[in-house]
């Protein structure tokens, strides 16, 4: 699948459901009571300028604008999606654009750090990506993402990802979506691979039990947003609806709690190096202001 197909099926994908991602893991938790949005906000507390790299719906950007005076900016390869973000209390001058993450429209070191949940595991031409947001961050910037991490084991996830599974081996071709993204990207070392040659340190790799429990629909609610899904034809995801909640009786608590936990890695670097690949100024990008020249940004109003 190249990547232009890849981002076809992405936009399409996100035109049905623009808040999918935040709709799943805005009331997940982390052991000590934090979203996966909030652990990543605190890895880059302390820096004033932050890009959102694949921002969705605005949910990161709106936690990120609690913390006050943030010159904040995010992309998305959804139109639909950023009008969502549109309509958050964002930071005033907040700068969303419909952009690639391959071609960032800003201007070298525009950017203290740079945050993406759930988004870099899906894009192709990760070294592009990568060299551009060495570009756009400062020497010493940061780089925090989250990427997902499969199954915690015996809960509701599992039984959905097996079930899922036996019902894409039987659907049509048509039906199924070829792997999104790089490969490279849900691995440490794959990660160093793509980051190390454009200057970033060796990341930090922690890995963050999410729990998703809830009723039994609240979960499917969750769990069926993923891509795979989004294919099949009505008659199937019935199927597998009727399926999961059958299987998750065994399941329930007796306060009808499903238990569901999500595996996140959190990644953090720096960058250390100012490579040849870090230099070369985005002819779309405005040096004096270090905002967008591109049409195709705007700033959001608070």
């Amino acid at each position: 699948m190249t990547t232009t197909s890849q981002e076809a099926f992405l936009r399409a994908f996100h035109a049905e459901r623009p808040a999918v991602t935040a709709d799943a893991f805005a009331d997940g938790r982390a052991a000590d009571g934090r979203s996966s949005y909030e652990l990543l906000c605190d890895r880059v507390a302390g820096h004033g300028r932050v890009l959102d790299l694949g921002c969705g719906d605005g949910l990161l950007l709106e936690l990120l604008a609690r913390t006050g005076g943030r010159r904040l900016a995010g992309v998305d390869l959804s139109p639909e999606a950023l009008a969502l973000a549109r309509r958050r209390p964002l930071a005033a001058g907040t700068t969303l654009s419909e952009s690639r993450a391959q071609d960032l429209p800003f201007a070298d070191d525009t950017f203290d750090a740079c945050v993406s949940h759930m988004a870099l595991m899906l894009m192709g031409e990760v070294e592009q990506v990568a060299a551009e947001v060495a570009r756009v961050l400062r020497p010493g910037g940061t780089l925090a993402c989250v990427i997902g991490g499969g199954a915690v084991g015996g809960e509701a996830y599992e039984l959905f990802i097996g079930l899922l599974r036996s019902a894409i081996e039987t659907a049509p071709a048509g039906q199924r979506v070829p792997a999104l993204g790089d490969r490279r990207t849900r691995s440490r070392a794959g990660l160093d691979s793509v980051l190390a040659p454009v200057g970033f340190a060796p990341v930090d790799w922690e890995t963050v039990p999410i729990d998703l429990s809830g009723p039994v629909e609240q979960v499917w609610d969750a769990l069926s947003g993923v891509y795979d899904v989004g294919p099949l034809d009505p008659a199937t995801v019935k199927s597998l609806r009727a399926a999961f909640l059958a299987g998750a009786k065994n399941l329930t608590a007796p306060n009808g709690v499903v238990p569901c936990g999500m595996n996140v890695h959190l990644v953090t670097t720096n960058l250390t190096v100012n490579t040849e690949t870090n230099t070369e100024t985005n002819p779309a990008a405005n040096p004096e202001t270090n905002l967008t020249a591109n049409p195709a940004a705007e700033t959001a109003t608070a």
